[in-house]
């Protein structure tokens, strides 16, 4: 199994990298597969003019090419005026809308207020939906105070993301099964 995080903030290092790469690390250690992640700084200079697939640079169509093959999804965004960033946004836009057809997500953000939590369920979960992906039930939200350091989760938020692991965990093997 092949586990792809992407984070969508421009910056490294960034909490919402951390909160993604926890996830992932996670998962590795269960041995529920291989993990990668991605920043959108990976995506190289252009990304933000590409306007179809077929135009993206190596450096993006490699990591279009990483989320279109994963057996799952981590993905992560900081919250920008309530919702997921821009440039996170538009690189779900590259894809074709069956490229994530059944594809185990988990969805995470970062943010300072706790009612952005909200962009969980009202902007990352009907983005997945769309592409018909099997969007975790259980999203991650992390505030400042969930950090010792921007690189760094604080011991308490690790049962957290346990459960969600646990959701990825079963929805990894029901893709399996069907």
């Amino acid at each position: 199994m092949r586990i792809v995080g992407f984070s969508g903030n421009a910056a490294r290092p960034s909490r919402t990298r951390t909160l993604v790469q926890a996830v992932l690390d996670t998962a590795s250690a269960r041995g529920l597969g291989q993990t990668v992640a991605y920043d959108l700084v990976d995506a190289g200079p252009t990304f933000g003019q590409t306007s179809e697939r077929a135009k993206a640079a190596p450096e993006l169509e490699r990591i279009l090419d990483a989320i279109q093959k994963a057996d799952a999804l981590v993905v992560g965004t900081a919250v920008y005026k309530g919702a997921y960033t821009g440039l996170f946004k538009h690189l779900f836009d590259l894809f074709d809308m069956t490229a994530l057809a059944r594809k185990p997500v988990i969805v995470t953000a970062t943010g300072r207020a706790p009612h952005h939590a909200a962009v969980i369920d009202y902007h990352l979960r009907p983005l997945f939906l769309f592409f018909d992906a099997s969007v975790a039930t259980r999203g991650l939200y992390a505030l400042e105070p969930d950090f010792e350091t921007p690189e760094r989760l604080v011991p308490a938020f690790q049962a957290r993301i346990d459960r969600t692991v646990d959701e990825l965990a079963q929805l990894l093997q029901a893709t399996t099964t069907h």
